[in-house]
């Protein structure tokens, strides 16, 4: 992970923020690591919490210099070590060899086994539709690598959640009985995640489903579709897109990989569309009760543009009850 912003570390590690029970990425790199921690909810500073999950880190580098490269040539791949004996020969090879390309990375992150979730947003509420629902719904949520905070935003809306590892067998979960399904954000390839797209395949049109992120592009290749990788990724929290009645939202992406529009079949709507290159960011199949979206509509740190889409998910279910 590659830090723009030349001063990291300051804000110091705060519990109540984390979207997952442990660090996935492989290295960070910053300009400027902050010596001091002004936080009132910081626990601990960042160098303590990346050794003790294990992610190496480095400081005292260009990361604008990197950044513009990275503008001009799209991804690249690097390596980060502390072993002197390899040379810069063998530490390119290295970097040149790996390919995100045909990787199944949401095993690598998923849940091992299935369980319950029930805390919510409460205690920062803003949504009026959260607040006025009095109807309950079974969701059962595949777990690509999914953020806490999808979770609690679910939950916030009356969903009764349980949450299932990523190749748990889709006949197993319709005899949970549930009123929807979430498809969660994860990381990867979604084209390298056959067993993923045959459930999805087997759910649809049984009952209401949501993609997010990979489970957009997961869905996408249910429908029919086929995905792509994108030069650079979409990556930040500043990303416009504009949705079906036309206003604009600012969204929250990470992901290198896009939904084809033009390899979808007939009756799937491409419903929200990203302003910075016009790649699909969202999809809408009302005969078989589906709907996408491929950025993070769970304002964690946000913005909360999106949270919309949870209500519009909420009311497909119950539309679907009666």
């Amino acid at each position: 992970m590659l830090f723009t912003c030349p001063h990291i570390g300051n804000v110091g590690i705060n519990e109540g923020d984390m979207e997952s029970k442990q660090v996935h990425m492989g290295a960070m790199l910053v300009r400027n690591l902050s010596l001091n921690v002004s936080n009132y909810r910081s626990v601990k500073d960042l160098g303590t919490y990346l050794e003790e999950q294990g992610v190496i880190g480095i400081t005292d580098i260009d990361t604008r210099e990197i950044t513009r490269r990275l503008r001009e040539t799209g991804c690249l791949n690097g390596v980060l070590t502390t072993d002197a004996s390899l040379s810069d020969a063998e530490l390119v090879a290295k970097a040149k060899a790996y390919n995100i390309v045909g990787k199944d990375l949401i095993s690598e992150v998923t849940c091992k086994e299935p369980y319950e979730w029930k805390e919510t947003t409460a205690e920062w509420e803003f949504s009026n539709e959260a607040k006025a629902n009095k109807d309950s719904f079974n969701v059962v949520v595949y777990d690509f690598g999914v953020k806490h905070n999808i979770l609690r935003r679910l939950a916030s809306f009356g969903c009764k959640l349980t949450i299932v590892p990523a190749s748990y067998p889709a006949d197993k979960v319709m005899a949970m009985n549930p009123d929807g399904i979430l498809f969660s954000n994860g990381p990867g390839d979604p084209s390298a995640v056959p067993y993923a797209v045959e459930n999805a395949k087997q759910i649809l049109g049984k009952l209401p489903v949501f993609g997010i992120c990979m489970g957009h592009q997961v869905l996408g290749q249910a429908f029919g579709g086929s995905t792509f990788k994108l030069k650079f990724g979409h990556h930040g929290g500043n990303h416009p897109v504009r949705g079906p009645d036309d206003a604009v939202e600012i969204s929250s992406q990470n992901h290198n990989f896009a939904v084809d529009p033009k390899s979808l079949p007939a009756g799937v709507q491409v419903s929200h569309v990203n302003l910075n290159d016009g790649t699909c960011a969202g999809m809408v199949w009302p005969e078989q009760r589906a709907m996408t979206i491929q950025y993070h509509p769970e304002a964690s740190p946000g913005p909360h543009d999106s949270d919309r889409c949870f209500a519009d998910f909420v009311q497909m279910m119950r539309e679907s009850k009666k």
